[in-house]
């Protein structure tokens, strides 16, 4: 019993990774520009533009400016972590090697299968939130789809008459998955490329609602800058401070 354990627990020595590296042979294509908007573009996901007003009107209220800070630091910390690993072990493999080097095997494996359904979800969901805006745009526009084309099974959409009825398929967000699955398929080199311009595009956004709504700011709605809690967790005070920020 003993041995299984032991083996399940063994780790990878980093000269192994490290001659495991080399004989990859993979060419680092990424420079220093696509490294930074990589990480850009990887917190400034989709939860900043479809959240934030969610965050702050149930959540944290003015004190949403403080969950921004909470997480900027959070961000902060983990960005380092993974600095000071990827220069200890430069491998391929994100947080499955790191694993893999400091606490062993079995650990390692349920890390890489953890990353798995991280990134599956987290796809997903934004998959689904672009979705989301594009009905919003293509409604704007005048053009009603069929919401029921929009929207999972377990979803219950309105039709133009009012009924309630479940969704079929949210083709969309389908079609933006196999899209950049494509774009993965063709190269590291053409996805930095794409995520450094939708990078820019982001920021050029979020530079552009400061800009035009910043004379729009009332001071009166940040008295009480912190509201009280309501008695629920998570429900404006610290609690719902540290909520917004997750």
């Amino acid at each position: 019993m003993a041995q299984p354990l032991a083996a399940l627990l063994r780790r990878q020595p980093l000269d192994r990774i490290s001659d495991e590296s080399a004989e990859q042979g993979m060419k680092r294509v990424i420079g220093p520009f696509s490294l930074i908007a990589l990480g850009v573009g990887t917190t400034v996901g989709a939860g900043l533009f479809s959240l934030t007003g969610i965050a702050a009107a149930h959540n944290a209220g003015p004190a949403v400016i403080l969950a921004f800070v909470v997480a900027a630091i959070a961000c902060g910390f983990a960005a380092f972590c993974y600095a000071e690993l990827a220069s200890m072990i430069p491998t391929a493999g994100s947080a499955y090697s790191y694993t893999y080097a400091t606490m062993g095997e079995l650990i390692a494996w349920i890390i890489g299968w953890d990353l798995v359904l991280e990134y599956t979800v987290g796809a997903a969901a934004v998959a689904s939130s672009w979705s989301s805006y594009l009905a919003s745009i293509l409604g704007q526009w005048n053009i009603h789809p069929d919401p029921r084309w929009m929207a999972t099974p377990m979803s219950i959409v309105t039709l133009a008459d009012g009924s309630k009825v479940h969704g079929w398929i949210n083709l969309p967000a389908m079609v933006a998955v196999v899209f950049i699955v494509l774009l993965l398929l063709r190269g590291i080199t053409e996805s930095t490329r794409i995520n450094a311009a939708v990078v820019v595009l982001k920021l050029s956004v979020i530079a552009a609602f400061m800009v035009f709504c910043t004379p729009f700011i009332q001071p009166a709605h940040y008295t009480p800058f912190i509201p009280p809690n309501t008695g629920e967790f998570g429900h404006f005070g610290l609690s719902g401070i540290m909520r917004a920020a997750g």
